[in-house]
């Protein structure tokens, strides 16, 4: 028992020395790489030039197949958009099934089966395999394109860009696309109305007859599959693909600006800012800078403990999340950082973002930050490695690239042989601080002066375009104009004789049909707005007794003092005609483009500070536009004569809270008549 304390004692003591040498003030020394041990992809080619890459894994009875054509970009010019139809006119049909056939047969199996331009996807339990390869080749060898389809597809493009319009995101997005790439480049040439409408049938025909050839394929095979029975299948499915010429396409590469600069879309109703910091870079897998730069862009904007993140969420509170990325491509990618943020501080959150950038690039970062980015990227990594689509993708890349064999073997070990010197190289080398362009979606007429400390502000629209130039009249005033579409309507006299209005608008969404009524009595103090779907109440306000309240879902919220003034200024039918007695201020913003209309841009402030704005057609004076930051913007077309006065017939509501633009019709208008509390209420 002695000899038991004894050594139990001198074991305490030399734990507690070797515990005294430990600094912990510092992390512990990252250990060696592992060595991973990948499965290689079998591979083979047929005769016709089609690549194939077999992954065997018998953990679940499932195989999968992908095919990828290895094509360049395409300029579509006139066309843009064209190359969205391909895959979904390829499932439209084949020559021996139906569009509905081949659904149903593919459900049958418990299958899925999908194609682009430039890829097909097809899977199933092992046992279906040989149905699912059917279906593949059916639909790779005779799709029929339907007329019908490419309607249907046209609609629906014509539609999800008319929500476009009005996305932020999706109008930040085009915007950066055109000023880094051009509108010359595939990468930055945006789809239009007309674009869309130019397509047709013989174009996809065309665009499917040059490029899906098997001499630029490659075929991946995931799953309970041999090499031995994948050669066998892909012969009989795919062994008569017929091999064809396939055009090559060289482009400009896309030159970074020669000075930092700001490109706005003026979007009024924003309350936000869309902020996007790009510039385009030279970079693709395998490219000397491509492991380092994933290190620093993860220390940069990664995630959710990257420098951004921390500063403009974490330390300012300027937004939910800030993030950065840089990009790999074939051809050419982008160095970006995004954020949303507040209206109030847009140039705020621009200031940080350059800080952030410009200390990356020339103070470097720290043995701290780069131990903790490459095990957020190892990990990532190894995750990854569970999926047996990854090894098949590694192979792929692998061929296409013209990797080393080990590429991704020794991925970890090249990963965690980077220094800090190599991150701050590779930061110097593709990252130019003072040649961004620092795209911005969000209210013009409160940041635009505050961004022009950071370099020239142009302006352009919601299509990625620079906005058309228009001339307003030099002497022209806020007042001057609400004078001219007062004028415009059929003069004061006439819009002052109309003292109480009911109007009822019907309007579909989704092929859901619903109603909207309004009531105005601005003598009394009364205003009542509802909507109606299948005769049910599903939202409505109401003015009454000095008293407002708004009601949607079975809640009733009383106004606040600014609700309850807008409220009795919306009693007006008019309320142009109430402004200066409502102690309203007008300020001329500029003569605008509304989709092709010029338009003088008034704002109104209130007198609790809300601030709402109007356009009126420079050539007519008619109102055309209304932007309300809650409500979302409100066009007013087909203007018509009654009891003297010119009423819009057609309301546009474009509002975040409803998925796609709402035309609402005038289905009957009552003016000048009694007006009871039951109307109201």
């Amino acid at each position: 028992m002695k000899k038991l304390a004894i050594s139990f004692v001198l074991t305490l003591f030399v734990a507690l020395d070797l515990m005294a040498q430990v600094d912990r003030s510092k992390l512990p020394a990252s250990g060696p790489a592992p060595e991973i041990k990948i499965k290689e992809a079998e591979t083979f080619t047929l005769p016709n030039g089609l690549k194939v890459f077999v992954v065997n894994n018998t953990k679940l009875p499932r195989v999968s197949f992908t095919l990828v054509l290895e094509r360049d970009p395409i300029l579509e010019g006139d066309k843009a958009g064209m190359t969205n139809f391909v895959g979904e006119m390829m499932m439209g049909g084949t020559a021996n099934r139906s569009k509905d056939q081949l659904d149903q047969e593919i459900d049958f199996i418990g299958g899925s089966l999908s194609a682009s331009s430039t890829s097909m996807f097809a899977s199933s339990l092992k046992k279906h395999q040989d149905k699912i390869l059917e279906l593949m080749a059916d639909v790779l060898y005779n799709p029929v394109f339907p007329q019908e389809e490419l309607d249907k597809l046209k609609k629906q493009s014509l539609t999800g860009l008319a929500q476009s319009k009005d996305n932020p995101n999706a109008i930040s997005s085009r915007l950066s696309a055109s000023v880094v790439f051009g509108k010359n480049h595939p990468y930055g040439e945006i789809e239009s109305e007309k674009t869309i409408n130019n397509i047709t049938v013989d174009d996809v025909k065309k665009y499917y007859q040059t490029y899906f050839k098997p001499n630029i394929a490659y075929l991946a095979i995931v799953g309970d599959m041999t090499k031995a029975e994948a050669e066998k299948v892909v012969n009989q499915y795919f062994g008569n693909w017929k091999t064809g010429e396939v055009p090559k396409f060289t482009y400009p590469v896309p030159q970074r600006a020669s000075k930092r600069a700001i490109a706005l879309v003026d979007r009024s109703s924003s309350v936000q800012s869309v902020i996007n910091v790009t510039q385009p870079v030279q970079m693709k897998i395998g490219d000397q800078d491509y492991i380092s730069s994933r290190v620093l862009n993860q220390i940069l904007g990664g995630g959710s403990a990257s420098r951004l993140f921390m500063n403009l969420r974490e330390d300012k509170g300027y937004t939910y999340g800030a993030y950065s990325s840089i990009g790999s491509d074939k051809l050419v990618a982008t160095i970006s950082a995004n954020a949303s943020v507040r209206t109030e501080v847009t140039d705020s959150a621009v200031y940080e973002f350059i800080y952030e950038i410009q200390n990356l690039v020339e103070n470097g970062v720290t043995e701290e930050e780069l131990a903790k980015a490459k095990a957020e990227l190892s990990g990532s990594f190894g995750r990854s490695l569970e999926q047996p689509s990854t090894v098949a993708n590694f192979a792929l890349n692998t061929e296409r690239y013209k990797l080393p064999k080990d590429y991704y073997a020794s991925y970890l070990q090249k990963l965690n042989a980077l220094t800090v010197a190599d991150i701050n190289a590779t930061a110097k080398r593709l990252i130019e601080p003072d040649k961004f362009v620092i795209t911005t979606v969000g209210n013009g007429a409160e940041i635009k002066e505050k961004l022009a400390q950071f370099g020239e502000v142009i302006e352009y629209d919601n299509m990625g375009s620079p906005a058309k130039q228009l001339e307003a009249d030099a002497d022209m005033t806020a007042e001057m104009v609400i004078e001219n579409y007062l004028k415009a309507l059929g003069g004061k006299e006439k819009v002052a004789a109309i003292k109480t209005a009911k109007i009822s608008m019907d309007a579909n969404v989704m092929g859901t049909a619903l109603n909207i009524a309004f009531v105005y009595d601005a003598e009394n103090g009364r205003y009542g707005q509802k909507t109606s779907v299948a005769g049910n109440v599903m939202q409505k306000t109401t003015l009454a007794d000095g008293k407002g309240s708004v009601s949607a879902q079975g809640q009733t919220i009383e106004m606040n003092e600014a609700q309850l003034a807008e409220a009795k200024l919306n009693s007006h039918l008019f309320p142009e005609a109430v402004y200066e007695a409502n102690g309203y201020t007008l300020t001329l913003d500029g003569l605008k483009d509304v989709d092709g209309t010029p338009a003088y841009k008034v704002i109104i402030a209130a007198p609790s500070g809300a601030k709402l704005t109007n356009y009126y057609a420079q050539e007519s004076g008619l109102k055309i536009k209304y932007e309300n930051p809650a409500s979302g913007d409100t066009f007013y077309s087909d203007y018509q004569e009654k009891n003297g006065v010119l009423l819009p017939m057609t309301w546009t509501i474009k509002s975040p809270m409803i998925p796609v633009p709402l035309e609402a019709k005038v289905t009957s208008m009552e003016l000048n008549v009694p007006v009871a509390d039951a109307d109201v209420k």
